[in-house]
């Protein structure tokens, strides 16, 4: 079971910035995708923002424009920055990956981190 590694949540000011980071650690032969979902109290966890492979990303039409989310391979590691934060994106965020070990496919969750965005 791979074990995701969350940092980078707190409290923030609305109109703020915020960089989460997650990474899976381990070898694997490769990493299909890798992406960030939030969920707030009393919602159900949606999609905020993924990556796959070959780099490109997919966005929530909430956060187009404002969010950033970015991978260094190497290291396994997804980014998610994000800028000009609402009070509505106050929310649980989880990273999510989905890994292929010669020919099993997984999919991984992180703990989550809190995220909090005061007006």
């Amino acid at each position: 079971q791979v074990q995701l590694v969350e940092s980078g949540g707190g409290v923030v000011q609305a109109g703020g910035s915020l960089r989460l980071s997650c990474a899976a650690p381990g070898r694997f032969s490769s990493i299909e995708a890798m992406g960030w979902y939030r969920q707030a109290p009393g919602k159900q966890r949606e999609l905020v923002a993924t990556i796959v492979s070959g780099a490109s990303t997919n966005y929530a039409d909430s956060v187009k424009g404002r969010f950033t989310i970015s991978k260094d391979n190497p290291k396994n590691t997804v980014y998610l920055q994000m800028n000009s934060r609402k009070p509505e994106d106050t929310a649980v965020y989880y990273c999510n990956a989905i890994i292929w070990q010669n020919i099993w496919r997984s999919n991984h969750w992180g703990q989550g981190t809190q995220v909090t965005v005061s007006s």
